[in-house]
């Protein structure tokens, strides 16, 4: 199986607002066991084309785009190229080291898209159940109809959100729906708008907001478009984790997930032990590279499923190798091969509205249908999802031509 790799670091449409100054790339090809390292040339890629990544974060840091990067690339479950370059701390000219820690903010969706997989391969939960099934107060929800006036549109940046009146829902919720961002829950203007009204309170937990949730209206009848549910779908599908696993959501993920993998240094609290190697976070601003003020170092007892967790490039490719194997890493198996295709099969297909002509969304992951019309290098089929501090994967696992 022979793929190519485009690293893109065009930062989506709903992250432009912010972008800092850390990069993780984790790109992860064909099947295997996963701990050893190879030359490119011994696992079909191309050492010289690979330092084209090397060449490219170089210049991001030359320009004052980011403060340093870390970069991965595995295939055939060898790792061909893994390298840290730029600082981690541009104040104490800290060099940024393999094994620095980034907060990952959504690319803790797949975990959760995972977790939730297993819930429906024990019988726990299906894609199709009700959110109410799981919590009541989900049920009869109200969606926002605006009242706009002639010539107002909808959204926009800095735009205060229009007036509206509530309609009931034509059908409830269901857990698919939130995994493939067409719930309407806290899914634009309006929607985070009332979210914003009923804020999460100091050691507030998930079963203490998520059921405040319910109160605020849908931002569309469900299932009738897409629309990137940041925070609140998936902090609601972390709660259904809780409540069917019996666990706190910090507890199932380390049990079941985090500690078969080998992933010793994810977590949505970072210990002290990490705090040394944790990459700062810079805002870019007209006058260059600007320490962000919030740099999420403070213990929590909200876990949130949408972006909590912090991870390292070691860390996080051993959770997509085991997507690329098909459920399974090193003998620990966490899903069915079944369950990993159903993960990057496409439920939001690009004739949905607010899809982008070319990727779908699966469950908890965007995936490439159409690379052409997508403009991107990534084969048909790959998928992944990127966080807002500049955190991105993808898993390939079919071949490129």
């Amino acid at each position: 199986m022979f793929c190519t790799l485009i690293l893109n670091s065009k930062q989506e449409p709903f992250m432009k607002r912010t972008v800092f100054a850390t990069l993780v790339v984790i790109v992860v090809f064909a099947t295997g066991l996963f701990a050893q390292t190879a030359k490119p040339e011994e696992v079909g890629l191309s050492a010289e084309r690979l330092k084209r990544i090397h060449d490219l974060i170089e210049r991001r840091i030359e320009t004052r785009d980011i403060a340093g990067a870390v970069t991965l690339v595995a295939r055939k479950g060898k790792v061909a190229h893994f390298e840290a370059q730029g600082l981690m701390d541009i104040e104490t000219n800290k060099p940024m080291t393999k094994d620095s820690v980034f907060h990952i903010a959504s690319m803790t969706k797949p975990v959760i898209g995972v977790a939730i997989l297993m819930m429906v391969e024990e019988g726990k939960v299906r894609l199709t159940d009700p959110v109410s099934r799981f919590l009541p107060e989900f049920k009869d929800m109200k969606v926002a109809v605006p009242q706009l006036a002639p010539g107002q549109t909808l959204g926009g940046r800095g735009a205060p959100p229009p007036r509206f009146y509530t309609v009931p829902a034509e059908r409830e919720i269901t857990i698919k729906d939130l995994l493939s961002h067409v719930s309407g829950l806290g899914s634009g203007t309006i929607s985070n708008a009332e979210a914003g009204k009923i804020q999460r309170k100091p050691g507030e937990t998930l079963a203490d907001y998520i059921p405040r949730l319910a109160q605020t209206p849908l931002e569309f009848q469900p299932g009738s478009r897409w629309a990137y549910s940041a925070g609140a779908g998936f902090d609601t599908l972390g709660r259904i984790v809780e409540i069917v696993s019996k666990q706190n959501l910090d507890q199932f993920v380390k049990q079941r997930i985090f500690d078969p993998l080998g992933m010793k240094d994810t977590a949505f609290n970072i210990g002290d032990s990490q705090k040394p190697r944790v990459a700062t976070m810079y805002q870019k601003t007209a006058n260059g590279l600007e320490k962000a003020a919030d740099q999420r170092m403070a213990n929590t007892t909200y876990y949130s499923g949408s972006g909590g967790l912090s991870s390292t490039a070691d860390d996080y490719v051993k959770f997509a190798q085991m997507l690329v194997n098909g459920g399974q890493l090193n003998g620990k198996r966490l899903l069915s091969p079944r369950s990993v295709e159903l993960m990057g099969s496409p439920y939001a297909s690009d004739t949905l509205p607010g899809r982008q002509r070319g990727e779908a969304w699966g469950l908890s992951v965007r995936v490439i249908t159409d690379a052409v019309a997508r403009n991107t290098y990534l084969s048909n089929g790959s998928f992944g999802w990127q966080g807002a501090f500049g955190t991105h994967f993808w898993v390939i696992r079919k071949k490129s031509w």
